[in-house]
């Protein structure tokens, strides 16, 4: 068996079907290639990427996206630099919804929760979680209990659904495709 090894990036998104074949598996492709991951230092940059695009059932499934704003140390380019404010602009531009890394309590966050996600002091976020406790919050008054769970979209799911869709498109889709 000849494979072909496909770099990618260690975030991704897996469908459930896809999960189950990695995991029972009925060929031997995904235990071959755990065994052969196993002595990579960082094998989940590969791993499932190398699985889906030599998976005759699954190839043809993959959008090779990654969602990520990153930005890297230079040189050698191996670690991702932390984020900060000055990153803020290009961070936004960028149309990526995640971005990676940021420290603990940084006033890029603060600025991420006020002018993105426009997130009140001590708030929830836009369309996030309320319990039946937090009633009183601004935020969570008028909802119904039968709508508990439930999620409104924030400002921002405009940007992100058109984002997913132009990568599941039919002009883009497949030219992503194990690449």
């Amino acid at each position: 068996m000849i494979l072909q090894i496909y770099p990618g990036s260690a975030w991704t998104i897996l469908s459930r079907s896809f999960a189950e074949y990695c995991i029972v598996g009925w060929e031997n492709l995904p235990r071959i290639l755990l065994l052969y991951y196993t002595n990579f230092v960082s094998s989940p940059e590969g791993y499932f990427q190398t699985v889906i695009c030599n998976s005759k059932d699954y190839k043809n499934t993959t959008a090779n996206n990654d969602l990520h704003y990153i930005t890297w140390d230079n040189p050698p380019k191996q670690h991702p630099r932390t984020l900060g404010l000055k990153d803020y602009r290009k961070m936004v531009l960028s149309n990526r919804p995640f971005a990676r890394k940021c420290k603990k309590n940084d006033p890029l966050l603060d600025k991420i929760d006020r002018e993105l996600l426009k997130r009140s002091s001590g708030g929830f976020s836009f369309g996030g979680w309320c319990s039946e406790g937090e009633r009183h919050n601004r935020s969570c008054r008028g909802l119904k209990s039968e709508n508990y769970g439930v999620l409104k979209p924030g400002p921002a799911s405009k940007k992100l659904k058109a984002l997913l869709s132009y990568i599941l498109s039919h002009k883009v889709f497949h030219k992503m495709q194990c690449q």
